[in-house]
């Protein structure tokens, strides 16, 4: 059998799934009547959005030239920073890719990002520009380009239109031509690397899988290695692109296994499927993605917290790399806290947990884990800012830093600058494009990167800046635990860790948002932000005033008085002892403020 495994990479919205409509258009995988836009995306969200989200393998079958007949298997990724782990894993289980650059916006920082991982995943890249059919397309300029940037002959770049259909055929050609066929072994166990999986009620999880060695057919007794897990083969098929069952997969083959599994964290991407007693070693190192951005989510009504419950589990059952954990406010009731792989993950899963499950949500203010050292030398792992150790107790924290790629017009470059600066980045590298476009090569902390920067360079630079990033290590981190105190008492869900140069200004704020908020009491109430074992900003609240003079007529002025004096005497004493209830409009209000 002639065997091609590819992918298709490319910055956002350069034309990859329009580019994959017409690759099964042509080679006729789906019929003409089923054909529409973005045919791989499944989910509704991937088509408003316009993004691939959840990556899909496709069959094709091509007669070349030559007479010969091929199998081509097209694995369409995300593109997305975020699901850079699912993506290397996809690139581990194919021998080439299509580099796709759009003709009208050239390189793009996700563009190098994603060559990165190509080249080190060990894949041919087949250079190609999109969009030829713009008329603000610029062929010439953007081959030569990237033709630059990959060593190659500008010859050796492709031109295609996923509007039109002009030069698929020689994009197949080329695939045929350039991409090498999958190293096939005879006789052996069958071992195969999962680089995807779904979920379904009746037959629990499905693996998406390409096999390395051996053949697997329904029947077999196969184990997970890195889970430990046994299981049996109720089914194995490919994908045109919908699941069709096969006999059998065979080395170099990309298809699915059903495993009837049905317990959560058990499956999980870049494991290796091996005989019942393998062998064979696994298929490189096994590490399971680590969250790096948490929030916590909790249900509007108490009275749906199983519900919520339940539909976690189901969304771990297909994305491994979802973490959650239950836990109660004081506010807030019980929710859960949940680990993402970046932001967009997390605005991912609370859309599918509203629109998929019909629930209605509270999520908080995302945060990163920090590891802190006390004055003893424990050190500890810390999620959220309340579980911040006291002040004079903290020894050391360490934050996730990233390294980030920008590219810009050079107009924009100098308010760039000041946004790095603003932001605690280090700008270590600039390099200018054929194009006149400047590419920074920056390094700053995630916590910075988080706190609004993408719609702060979208600002300055009108929208044409692009920007890609990449975790770093954990480094030293200049940061302080801020506190809301409300009439003497402090507010665990309004803590947070915020830069020791920036503490000031964010109490400040914090409180001055609060003070605008909270409804008047019948006492004077304190609002205070406490960071550095001291007040950094404080406003008070006066108290109801009741007209306790309002039955008085006439007589002497000190009869009034004397109430007035009583009245306010009450209402220290009343202040001395009270305690807040927050609403919880407040409290929403404060937890869903996007500044942090």
């Amino acid at each position: 059998m002639n065997i091609r495994n590819f992918s298709i990479i490319a910055h956002i919205d350069h034309g990859k799934s329009t580019l994959a409509d017409r690759l099964l258009e042509r080679t006729g995988t789906i019929e003409a009547r089923k054909m529409r836009d973005q045919v791989l995306d499944k989910m509704d969200l991937e088509r408003e959005r316009g993004i691939t989200i959840k990556m899909q393998p496709a069959r094709m079958a091509y007669t070349a030239k030559d007479g010969q007949q091929y199998v081509l298997n097209l694995i369409d990724t995300p593109g997305h920073i975020d699901f850079a782990y699912e993506v290397s894993r996809a690139l581990s289980a194919v021998e080439g890719v299509i580099l796709l650059v759009d003709s009208t916006q050239g390189i793009q920082a996700q563009t190098l990002t994603t060559l990165g991982m190509a080249k080190k995943a060990g894949c041919v890249i087949i250079p190609v520009i999109s969009k030829i059919d713009s008329p603000a397309a610029r062929p010439d300029d953007v081959s030569l380009e990237l033709a630059e940037l990959l060593g190659v002959e500008p010859n050796t770049v492709l031109a295609v239109s996923g509007k039109t259909g002009e030069g698929v055929e020689a994009l197949l050609e080329a695939i045929i031509e350039r991409v090498p066929p999958p190293r096939i072994t005879e006789g052996t166990e069958p071992r195969a690397l999962i680089f995807d999986f779904s979920y379904s009620t009746h037959r629990g999880v499905a693996v998406y899988a390409r096999v390395f060695d051996g053949t697997v057919k329904k029947g077999d007794t196969l184990g997970f290695a890195a889970a430990g897990k046994k299981f049996v083969a109720l089914e194995v098929g490919i994908f045109m692109p919908d699941e069709t069952p096969t006999d059998s997969l065979s080395a170099g083959e990309i298809g699915y296994i059903v495993t009837g599994i049905k317990e959560a964290g058990v499956v999980a991407v870049g494991d290796t499927i091996g005989a019942d007693r393998p062998t064979l070693p696994a298929l490189g190192e096994f590490e399971r993605p680590r969250p790096v951005v948490w929030a916590s989510v909790y249900p509007e009504n108490q009275d749906m917290l199983t519900e919520l419950r339940q539909a976690l589990e189901r969304l771990r059952l297909s994305d491994s790399s979802l973490s959650f954990e239950e836990e109660s406010s004081g506010v807030l009731g019980r929710g859960f806290r949940c680990g993402f792989l970046g932001m967009l993950h997390l605005e991912i899963i609370t859309e599918r947990l509203k629109r998929e499950f019909d629930l209605t949500l509270i999520v908080t203010i995302p945060t990163i884990a920090y590891v802190v050292t006390d004055t003893k030398g424990k050190k500890e792992v810390i999620y959220t800012a309340s579980k911040f150790p006291a002040w004079g107790d903290v020894a050391s924290i360490e934050e996730p830093w990233v390294k980030v790629i920008l590219i810009t017009p050079p107009e924009a470059l100098s308010g760039l600058l000041q946004a790095f600066h603003d932001h605690e980045g280090a700008v270590m590298d600039t390099e200018t494009h054929l194009d006149g476009r400047i590419e920074l090569t920056a390094q700053m902390p995630l916590r910075e990167l988080m706190r609004g920067f993408f719609d702060k360079v979208k600002n300055i630079s009108s929208g044409y800046a692009s920007l890609s990033y990449e975790f770093l290590e954990e480094r030293l981190a200049d940061v302080v635990k801020l506190e809301i105190f409300v009439a003497e008492e402090p507010v665990p869900a309004f803590a947070r860790v915020v830069s020791r140069r920036r503490v000031v200004e964010e109490g400040e704020r914090m409180v001055e948002k609060l003070h605008g908020i909270l409804p008047r009491q019948q006492f004077v109430l304190k609002i205070q932000a406490h960071a550095l074992g001291r007040i950094v900003s404080s406003r008070s609240i006066s108290a109801v005033r009741k007209d306790v003079t309002g039955y008085l007529y006439g007589g002497d002025i000190t009869r009034k008085m004397k109430l007035l004096e009583k009245q306010k005497k009450g209402k220290k004493r009343r202040g001395e002892h009270a305690k807040m209830e927050i609403p919880q409009e407040v409290f929403m209000k404060m937890v869903q403020d996007s500044e942090r």
